[in-house]
């Protein structure tokens, strides 16, 4: 009987006016079944072409939450509209990824769909110079160097993010890394403050690198700490390096730099301590001086990628002080080569100065954007004024 009744209102629900019996249905409203909930989704399919935003659009109504959630759970974020018709996704939708569409109205009626995009056809990856944990001296710049050319510059430095703890004003900038490769630089505009906590986001799952030249699948991150504020200075003219620590000198060190007046001059202007790799043989063929030298080499810490170290150099050590003669880097005694390495960090800051140097090296070898002006680094990042693609 109850079904009866059931299809008997609903028979009710479709007419209006007099019934055949003669009944009266003035006053009465006819009701009308709420239609369903209708969303479209500009990704459909099971071979979507990835890299693009997720839009989610709503045929009647205000959508009033939206949720499109990969395999493992993890949600595109996004936002409504202001008119609530479309909810658009912050990201682009990676490739070979499944989505589940999950959209309700403000009636709370709910709709939804899946999609599948393909997989990338080349892939673009990042190498980071500053690993997760690390604390480094106040001259390091964060550092990418990608896999594969970077053409849409513009779009990639979008989704690069740099957070520190005291607010610290800085830039990316794109240039070529010694390597060849792209690269691009966060530099602060001036040095680090010690104890700065710094975190990098690199949001770049989805984001194509331009024509042939590949797409992200996945995002990036580090997170690092400033250390003490440590600055070296070589003086060509003196022949002495001094060594400060928060302001204050800490000693004055005898060296010998290069030979002035060819290829065995010293690089000058700011240089970073890239890395502390110890003992190493040096070869001069590596670096286009024939047969100078082919040697092992104690306390070594690069400073350009081309080869120029500081390092013990027991061998010249009636020179320190007195004349510059080593192939380019910068020798001291090994006594005081082991004190210097102790003591010096990753990233601390590191120029030379004076004449009979051979200039300074290209911003690529190494980190040289400390060579700029504040003015002349933010130019080369592409959204300083009109967006810069290749």
């Amino acid at each position: 009987m109850a079904g009866t009744a059931l299809l008997a209102a609903a028979s009710l629900t479709a007419c209006s006016g007099r019934s055949d019996g003669g009944g009266d249905d003035k006053g009465k409203t006819a009701l009308k079944p709420k239609a369903p909930m209708a969303v479209s989704v500009n990704l459909t399919g099971d071979q979507v072409t990835a890299g693009r935003p997720v839009t989610v659009t709503v045929a009647d109504g205000r959508l009033a939450q939206v949720k499109v959630t990969d395999a493992k759970g993890a949600e595109l974020p996004g936002k409504i509209s202001d008119d609530g018709k479309t909810w658009t996704s912050e990201r682009n939708a990676p490739p070979g990824a499944e989505y589940k569409v999950e959209a309700q109205n403000s009636e709370s009626q709910s709709a939804g769909t899946r999609f599948r995009t393909s997989a990338a056809d080349q892939v673009n990856k990042v190498s980071i110079n500053i690993p997760k944990g690390s604390s480094v001296g106040v001259a390091m710049p964060v550092s990418l160097v990608f896999d594969n050319p970077v053409t849409n510059k513009a779009e990639v430095e979008k989704q690069l993010k740099v957070t520190t703890s005291n607010n610290t004003e800085g830039s990316w900038g794109w240039l070529k890394d010694y390597s060849g490769n792209d690269r691009v630089d966060w530099r602060p505009k001036e040095y680090w403050k010690s104890g700065t906590d710094v975190k990098v986001e690199m949001h770049l799952n989805g984001v194509d690198s331009g024509k042939g030249a590949g797409m992200f699948t996945r995002d990036y991150d580090t997170a690092f700490r400033i250390g003490k504020d440590r600055r070296i200075q070589v003086s060509l003219d003196t022949k002495r390096m001094s060594v400060t620590q928060d302001g204050q000198e800490l000693r004055t060190v005898p060296i010998s730099a290069g030979t002035p007046g060819g290829q065995k001059a010293s690089w000058s202007g700011k240089m970073v301590i890239m890395s502390k790799e110890g003992t190493i043989r040096m070869d001069s063929r590596t670096v286009g001086l024939e047969n100078a030298y082919n040697k092992m080499v104690d306390y070594s810490m690069r400073l350009t990628w081309s080869g120029m170290y500081a390092h013990a150099a027991p061998w010249n050590e009636g020179a320190f002080g007195r004349v510059n003669s080593s192939s380019g880097c910068v020798g001291m005694s090994r006594a005081d080569a082991e004190e210097f390495f102790g003591q010096s960090q990753i990233g601390d800051a590191f120029e030379v100065v004076g004449d009979g140097s051979k200039g300074n090296a290209d911003i690529g070898n190494g980190y040289g954007e400390w060579n700029l002006s504040w003015d002349e680094w933010k130019a080369t990042s592409a959204l300083s004024g009109a967006p810069r693609n290749g």
